[in-house]
This record gives C-alpha cells, sequence and structure tokens, in this order.
C-alpha cells in the first residue's frame, strides 16, 4: 500500500497539470495580496477564487486520472492486492499531491500576509475541500465505466455545489419567507460542502453581512465555537461518506 501510494504521489509531482495548478493558485494568492492593502479584503477575494477553482481542479483531474489508470488498476487487481488497499492508496496519493499543490499555491502567500489564525483555517478547509471533491470524483468513477459519463457527472456536481445550490437555496427562501423555516434552511445548508467552507471562513473573519441568507442563518444559531465544530464535522463527514460508497461499489465492481 505504500509503494502504490509513494508511486502516485510522486507521479503527480511531476504532472504538469498539477505544476500548472499550483502555478495558477500561487499567481492568483500573490496578486490578490499584492493588489490589496487590507488583508481581510485579499482573504475574501483569495476565499471567492479558492471556492471555484480548488474544487473543480480537484474532481476533474481525480476524474480523469482515474480513468487514465484504469490499466494500470487492472493490473493492480489482477496481483495478490486487495481492492481496499488499492482503491485506498489511489486516494490519498492524489489527496497528499494536490494538498502540497495548494499549501505551496495559497498557504505561503496566506502565511506570509493575513493574521496566523486565519491563514490557519483557510489552508485547513482548502485541504478539507480538495480532499471532498477528490473523493467525490472517486465515488463518479465508481458508479459508471465510461469516461465520458463519469467526467460529464463530476462537472454536473462541481456546477451544482458551486453555482446552481446558492440559487436553490434563495429560490427556498423567498417561496418559504413567511414560515418560520430557520431550522430548515441550516439543514439545507450542510447539503453543500462549498457553503459550509465558506461559512466556516467568514465565521472567523467576522463578517457576517457577507454570508449571505444561509450564512446569517447559521450565525444566529451557530456562531459559537459549538458551531465551528458542527461545520467541520459536516465538512469531515462530506469527505468520508463518498470515499466510503466509491469503495463498496469498488469492491463489488466487474472489472
Amino acid at each position: 500500500m505504500n509503494r502504490l501510494m509513494k508511486f502516485v504521489v510522486l507521479d503527480m509531482i511531476k504532472n504538469r497539470t498539477i505544476l500548472g495548478y499550483t502555478l495558477l493558485l500561487a499567481i492568483f494568492s500573490w496578486s490578490v495580496f499584492g493588489l490589496e492593502d487590507n488583508a481581510t479584503k485579499g482573504v475574501l477575494t483569495l476565499l471567492n477564487i479558492m471556492l471555484l477553482i480548488v474544487p473543480l481542479v480537484s474532481i476533474i483531474f481525480s476524474t480523469i486520472y482515474i480513468y487514465n489508470s484504469s490499466e494500470f488498476i487492472d493490473l493492480m487487481v489482477s496481483q495478490p492486492v486487495k481492492r481496499n488497499k488499492i482503491w485506498t492508496s489511489l486516494f490519498i496519493g492524489l489527496s497528499i499531491s494536490q494538498i502540497l499543490a495548494f499549501i505551496v499555491g495559497v498557504g505561503i502567500p496566506l502565511l506570509l500576509f493575513a493574521p496566523l489564525n486565519i491563514a490557519l483555517s483557510m489552508i485547513s478547509v482548502g485541504c478539507i475541500v480538495s480532499i471532498i471533491f477528490i473523493a467525490i470524483a472517486f465515488l463518479a468513477c465508481a458508479i459508471t465505466h465510461d469516461k465520458s459519463k463519469g467526467i460529464g457527472v463530476s462537472i454536473m456536481l462541481w456546477l451544482y455545489f458551486a453555482l446552481l445550490f446558492d440559487g436553490l437555496v434563495l429560490f427556498l427562501l423567498f417561496q418559504f419567507a413567511d414560515y418560520p423555516i430557520e431550522q430548515f434552511m441550516i439543514g439545507i445548508t450542510m447539503l453543500s460542502p462549498i457553503d459550509m467552507a465558506r461559512i466556516l471562513i467568514l465565521l472567523q473573519l467576522n463578517v457576517s453581512a457577507l454570508l449571505g441568507h444561509t450564512g446569517a442563518i447559521f450565525t444566529d444559531f451557530f456562531g459559537t465555537v459549538f458551531g465551528t465544530f458542527i461545520a467541520t464535522f459536516v465538512l469531515c463527514l462530506w469527505a468520508i461518506i463518498p470515499f466510503y460508497l466509491s469503495l463498496r461499489l469498488f469492491n463489488k465492481k466487474d472489472l
């Protein structure tokens, strides 16, 4: 398992897409802090960029990598190696490589320009978001053999979480504005890892006015240490559950 994981990490480090991803994140990060005199404004701008680019690259790149590695996976399955170890090694290897890219591209500028607690929160959330969308990519690959369908599913999931979910929430808020739906909206918010990541950072910045409807409601109920714990716990579930489902499907899959 360790050898396979090391192979994936080394393969990723030399991959031009990962190197380009790291460079892109670095350009955005240094540019944002170079243009903004206020560190808080720089963090907010970088947060919006991060919550679009990181999920997109994580889910699309991981999906394509898994499909392109199908022959290698078939070879490993034919060896006396458990499927659990193969799938988990691929997941950990991809996660480590993309986390390293994120830390180099975004983490270093954050540590230099942002307050330490905010920088550490942003780095932690960015790493968790990367892992979440890698796990979702693994689930998409496990669901279908067809590469085009798998990539299509991954793109649609990213579009839903990054763009469509907030529109759906706003629609529900306007439709049921006359009803006490606060508790319901808290549960709805937890259905989007990107929204949860945004709330977790904005809670640290104390800018509740920028949280929007869902974030403001969440802050009213959980704007405490307990709220931070709940948000972190939900994000961890978003990483664990899709990967666990993909692992079960891969174990039963006829290769």
